[in-house]
């Protein structure tokens, strides 16, 4: 595996591979993230992985310097897995300059959910994806479903300004108790990560009682209130239990239910010092 941090660099060892499939990530990967990159070579070869940790979706309040940083061991787990080629570049690497273009996501999408409680977090995603997809050009790029909401405006702005990339949804990978694999689980002292599967089964209760019948969004509205102050009364501090429309993650109407609309429920809640998110489709 070649180790490329400049981007003209990357370019040059690319030229030719116009059947890329390309995974980007943060790095401090687990078993999650690996199955992207099998997912990626069922779709293109080579696969190319990218580590870097942005400072453009970070807020000034979370945790940008201490996020995990394992490059060695990262190296290591992608060689095993094949991986051609990874782009790691550094913060002067991919932003030699201010950043001072920005892509921002429509309000509709970009504002709701977690857009609402970490805002700005969206633009710093789509900015950076862009970037990478720029210094990459796949043929085809893997995001997992974990990350519901980000697949989801990723996959618009990929539609909206044209990019010649497939964004392929991965599914989510959890542990045996089900919690959903995520780097921030690390994080968790060995009491919260006992209770941290509670999130997950209370995403299943909630698809539960959405399965029973038809409901108005009077009766979701409820169920979403309960499943949060199930939480709260364990010790959790919820920011949203939300049952979406999957297509454009907008509450469900009377019609939307009538007709059966594929719905999604999603979750983000602070265990802890720790804020974890997860979905749910129904």
């Amino acid at each position: 595996m070649k180790i490329i941090s400049n981007i003209q660099d990357l370019r040059d060892q690319l030229r030719g591979q116009n059947r890329a499939a390309f995974v980007p990530t943060m790095g401090n990967l687990h078993e999650g993230h690996l199955s992207l990159m099998r997912l990626a070579r069922q779709h293109g070869d080579p696969v190319i992985a990218s580590i870097f940790v942005n400072r453009l979706q970070f807020g000034p309040n979370e945790d940008f310097d201490k996020y995990p940083r394992t490059f060695e061991a990262d190296v290591e787990k992608l060689e095993k897995e094949g991986v051609y080629v990874l782009f790691a570049p550094t913060e002067k690497d991919l932003y030699p300059e201010p950043q001072e273009y920005r892509v921002d996501p429509p309000s509709n999408l970009g504002n709701i959910l977690e857009g609402e409680f970490r805002p700005g977090f969206f633009k710093g995603v789509c900015t950076v994806v862009l970037k990478l997809l720029a210094c990459v050009q796949p043929k085809v790029a893997v995001f997992g479903k974990k990350d519901y909401q980000q697949l989801m405006v990723i996959r618009q702005m990929c539609h909206q300004l044209a990019l010649p990339v497939d964004v392929i949804p991965a599914e989510t990978i959890r542990a045996e108790d089900g919690l959903a694999l995520s780097s921030r689980n690390g994080y968790l002292s060995q009491d919260e990560r006992a209770e941290a599967v509670q999130l997950i089964q209370t995403l299943k209760e909630v698809q539960e009682k959405i399965l029973e019948g038809n409901l108005s969004p009077e009766a979701i509205l409820a169920i979403e209130q309960a499943a949060c102050e199930k939480l709260a009364e364990r010790g959790w501090a919820p920011d949203y239990i939300s049952v979406r429309k999957r297509k454009d993650l907008l509450s469900a109407n009377n019609a939307d239910i009538a007709s059966a609309e594929k719905l999604v429920v999603l979750a983000a809640a602070k265990l802890g010092k720790t804020r974890l998110i997860d979905n749910l489709e129904i």
